[in-house]
């Protein structure tokens, strides 16, 4: 079994300005990465966000861009360093891998879809896949009050 989750929300305005709020990082650092995005999500790229509740940049490597309709990416998993019985600290590092698809809809609006999988099947990577999941419904809350009604929901929440 593979820990994965996806979450949908529907923006009010076309695919080609949703998707471009996500893969330019002045757009992106408007609502979501509060700390900054550093790079344009493109194939092969690697970018880096930053985000004021989770200092410091964390690297994202671009896998896959089809621009209007897909992302692909993969990022470092957020579940911590795991202890053997001896309490040592045995973690090695993995990556998770995001996967956004935007779809055009018949009245005029996109649907986002944001899909995430990867983590190691511990009690650790499972409470990391539920902070991830709320993160990034937390994303779609933003872009869509960004893109709608010009508000920036983060502004100020963690910091």
């Amino acid at each position: 079994m593979d820990l994965t989750f996806r979450v949908t929300a529907r923006i009010a305005k076309p695919v080609s300005e949703v998707f471009e709020a996500v893969a330019n990082p002045d757009q992106l650092s408007q609502y979501f990465t509060t700390g900054g995005a550093k790079g344009r999500l493109e194939t092969g790229a690697t970018v880096y966000w930053d985000f004021a509740d989770f200092p410091g940049a964390f690297p994202v490597w671009v896998i896959e861009v089809v621009p209007n309709q897909k992302i692909v990416f993969e990022w470092e998993a957020n579940d911590g360093p795991p202890e053997n019985a001896d309490n040592l600290v045995t973690h090695v590092g993995y990556k998770t891998q995001v996967t956004m698809t935007f779809e055009g809809l018949d009245d005029g609006r996109t649907l986002v879809a944001i899909e995430e999988h990867g983590w190691k099947q511990t009690e650790v990577g499972l409470r990391a896949s539920y902070g991830n999941c709320q993160g990034w419904t937390q994303m779609q809350c933003a872009l869509k009050a960004w893109l709608d009604h010009g508000l920036n929901l983060r502004e100020g929440m963690f910091k």
